[in-house]
């Protein structure tokens, strides 16, 4: 183990927390929102917005941990090596902790929950995400484990349950980082550049949820807004003979419409649909129920929105992207979703929010968010304030990358990886784990399954496998990978600073042509960066006014291009990020470079 911190320091002034056994483990360039967080009930808001129950308990708090050697006998240590506060990865400020594990050593997390002495139903814990491989156990007894960073997973431990209330949770985790083949965006042990501090261990809610011995398990929710009808797959866990499940649609505490059931899935006409869009993010209420006999047996709350992404052929015959029938210019940053202070995980809610709001704020319509998935809360977010949201796979398997730069005509042959057959495998049971988990969220339009050639392979077939999982969005098969003329939907250029597009006589009027990468102008400022010196940006400036002048020309040279084809771009970024200064805001979220007016100004120019 070794320090990735060095300066320690007591926020007594900032957090409510003197009486608790937490403090982070560094004042290294935290954001204001550790000042509201609570360590006693961190994130306490609840995690899974999309099918909501009463009944359910936060576990988020300060857990034991211990790190151990990965070759030590296997069993959960006896004693531990401290406090960690969960769902902050360990290398986290604000895990309390701030160390770094590596593939040679496993960590342990340790709790003891209070559930009642008699119980009915079943309890099933949940995570919302933990990085890499986890093993579960209740009161000594494993429950199984879960290989997968970015999804979440669940476990029934009614049947590990001991008489009384006291149990014990303990959670075994293995994090290979840049070590191994699997899903790992940006971490690597070594830091650098466009590289980031590794994230092991829980990093999303943890919660418990006492349900009924049926109940309801997921829901698939489908708009049509062209039938002006909503189709929802209803999954019943120990659904019984005669067992009555009733699907319905509200809009402002008013019933719409209820389900025509067709096996496990509803039709519910929605007349009149108020279609969803950044201009109008319109949402409505959905309520699942389970009866049996005529009586409530379980209930979830959910939401959705009528809306739709698609490709026109405008006058021109270009292939435009659409939403809701109509040829919309889709405008965002990179959004990597990464925090000074805990990583891989906003410090509160609000904060989770935040970065939406101000993207919302600058005149910005779409976030791309750059290989890593947010928790829950964040599409929920997105849902509300109207932001479309294409998604990245977060890249793994990256070493020795096959790129072949910009084909000269269309019959140059892109390359593709050779991963071998357990790398496959991690990648497309993650990638189906994280569409089907994020399908519901009317916010994202857009699947991204391969970044740059970064561990890119069969890239023909993941695209139409990605588009068969979910035929409801659009398949941006490589941002500025190996291009694989008709992979997709989408045929996506990157190119730094400045911006430029796909060249339409080469590749056609197949796929959509999008500019996925450009920009990352750096401005470093004194008090607001990771680190002193050496920050580093695509090209970097003194000031805010020579960035805001350059900023400005890249609009105008974005919006020569638009008539000519281009249908979205993506500026390089949100936020500055450790060593980068690219951001539009700096990485503790407290300085937007530019102003918030301004950008917003320059950017109205591309919806004019």
């Amino acid at each position: 183990m070794r320090k990735i911190f060095t300066t320690l320091g007591l926020l007594a002034s900032m957090i409510a927390a003197a009486q608790s056994d937490w403090k982070p483990a560094s004042q290294r360039l935290l954001t204001e929102w550790v000042a509201d967080l609570n360590p006693q009930k961190p994130l306490n808001e609840y995690p899974r917005p999309q099918m909501k129950r009463d009944n359910w308990t936060n576990l988020n708090g300060l857990w034991d941990f211990a790190i151990v050697p990965a070759s030590a006998p296997d069993g959960i240590p006896t004693q531990m090596d401290g406090k960690i506060l969960v769902p902050f990865a360990i290398e986290s400020s604000l895990s309390g902790v701030g160390e770094l594990v590596g593939q040679d050593n496993v960590l342990w997390y340790k709790t003891w929950i209070e559930v009642p002495a008699k119980r009915k139903g079943k309890w099933l814990l949940h995570f919302g995400a933990v990085d890499w491989r986890a093993e579960v156990y209740v009161n000594g007894q494993k429950l199984g484990s879960h290989e997968g960073g970015y999804d979440p997973f669940s476990f029934d431990i009614s049947g590990a349950l001991v008489k009384g209330t006291r149990q014990e949770i303990a959670v075994k985790v293995w994090d290979p980082s840049d070590d191994g083949p699997q899903p790992r965006g940006k971490q690597v042990k070594r830091p650098h550049s466009i590289w980031y501090t590794p994230v092991t261990g829980i990093w999303q809610t943890v919660w418990l949820e006492n349900v009924p011995t049926s109940y309801i398990a997921s829901l698939d929710i489908t708009p049509n807004l062209d039938k002006e009808e909503l189709k929802v797959k209803v999954n019943v866990q120990d659904l019984q003979p005669g067992d009555e499940v009733l699907v319905s649609a509200w809009y402002e505490q008013k019933i719409i419409g209820s389900g025509n059931k067709s096996g496990d899935e509803f039709t519910i006409l929605v007349p009149d649909a108020k279609a969803w869009s950044p201009e109008n993010p319109f949402l409505y209420d959905l309520k699942v129920q389970l009866f049996r006999k005529g009586k409530p047996v379980d209930e979830v709350g959910s939401y959705f929105a009528m809306r739709k992404i698609s490709m026109i052929k405008d006058a021109n015959g270009v292939q435009r992207m659409a939403l809701n029938n109509k040829i919309l210019f889709q405008f965002g940053p990179l959004d990597q979703g990464w925090w000074p202070d805990g990583l891989y995980t906003a410090p509160t809610d609000k904060a989770l929010a935040y970065d939406i709001e101000q993207t919302k704020a600058m005149g910005f319509n779409m976030i791309r968010k750059h290989v890593k998935v947010e928790p829950a809360r964040w599409y929920y977010h997105a849902d509300k304030l109207g932001m479309l949201v294409w998604q990245d796979m977060p890249s793994g398997d990256m070493g020795g990358n096959i790129w072949m730069t910009r084909p000269a005509t269309v019959t140059a042959q892109p390359l593709d990886k050779k991963r071998s057959e357990a790398s496959t495998a991690i990648y497309k049971k993650e990638w189906e784990n994280i569409i089907h988990s994020l399908q519901n969220f009317p916010c994202i339009v857009v699947w991204v399954p391969f970044n740059e050639a970064w561990g890119q392979f069969d890239t023909k077939a993941i695209a139409d496998w990605t588009a068969e999982l979910d035929p409801t969005r659009l398949v941006n098969a490589a941002s500025g990978g190996n291009y694989f003329n008709g992979a997709g939907h989408i045929l996506d250029l990157h190119n730094y600073p400045d911006p430029v597009m796909p060249d339409a006589e080469i590749f056609g009027s197949t796929q959509v042509l999008v500019l996925g990468e450009y920009g990352g102008l750096g401005l470093p400022l004194e008090g607001h960066t990771w680190q002193e010196k050496d920050n580093w940006g695509y090209q970097s400036f003194k000031n805010a006014e020579e960035l805001t002048k350059r900023y400005g020309q890249m609009i105008d040279e974005i919006s020569t291009l638009i008539p000519l084809g281009l249908s979205a771009a993506i500026y390089t970024q949100t936020t500055d990020v450790e060593v980068e200064i690219n951001g539009l805001m700096t990485y503790d979220r407290k300085v937007v470079k530019m102003g918030v007016e301004k950008i917003k100004e320059m950017n109205s120019k591309l919806f004019d």
